[in-house]
């Protein structure tokens, strides 16, 4: 069975074409064998059917040459079939396991990559607790709860207090800066740009410090 090799945990690279393929052999081989028969019940014989007269003399009603090729080449094709079965059975558990490794090694790449994040994630130093629909908050795509670690010129590191935040605002009007903000315990980008809207300020939104 043609298979693209094999793979680091060993469980061979078989393929939904590969599979396919066995079906279709799988296929042919019963109708060759249903073809056999047709010949064997077109001689009246079946694949027991007596090949000689009651005085034990060949039977010279039937074609016996016929009937024992048909009768040779079902037992051949019979363990043909049982041999691409138990081929696509192989290759059908070997398709599943190797879905299976690929799901489990995806899985634990997430869990590695989710935990690298958290272990290198920068502690908020503000919180959204408000934004107004159809505010130029909202249509950066900040939310209610995300955590503020990047607000323009204003990161973790040099945060004092909301005036901070402010200053940002008020030099930025119509020019779009960054945000980066911790959303269920991921970072996430976005660009914001203060201006005016049919709502009071220039964002549309209230954030609060966090207590570190």
């Amino acid at each position: 069975m043609k298979t693209t090799g094999d793979n680091s945990s060993g469980i061979c690279e078989i393929t939904m074409d590969d599979v396919k393929s066995l079906i279709k052999k799988k296929d042919e081989i019963e109708e060759q064998i249903k073809a056999y028969y047709d010949v064997l019940e077109d001689q009246g014989v079946g694949v027991e059917g007596p090949l000689v007269d009651a005085e034990g003399y060949p039977r010279a009603d039937v074609n016996l040459y016929q009937i024992r090729t048909a009768r040779h080449n079902i037992s051949c094709l019979q363990n043909d079939h049982k041999a691409i079965m138990a081929e696509i059975e192989e290759a059908l558990h070997k398709l599943h396991a190797r879905e299976k490794a690929k799901r489990e090694q995806d899985e634990a790449e997430a869990q590695v990559e989710a935990m690298e994040q958290r272990v290198t994630l920068p502690p908020p130093f503000a919180r959204v607790d408000a934004v107004t629909e159809g505010s130029p908050a909202s249509g950066a795509g900040l939310r209610v709860g995300d955590g503020v670690i990047e607000f323009g010129s204003v990161n973790t590191d040099n945060f004092q207090n909301l005036q901070n935040i402010a200053s940002v605002v008020q030099h930025s009007e119509g020019k779009p800066f960054r945000v980066t903000v911790i959303r269920a315990g991921q970072k996430v980008h976005m660009s914001l740009t203060p201006q005016r809207w049919s709502g009071r300020g220039l964002l549309g939104c209230n954030i609060v410090p966090v207590q570190q």
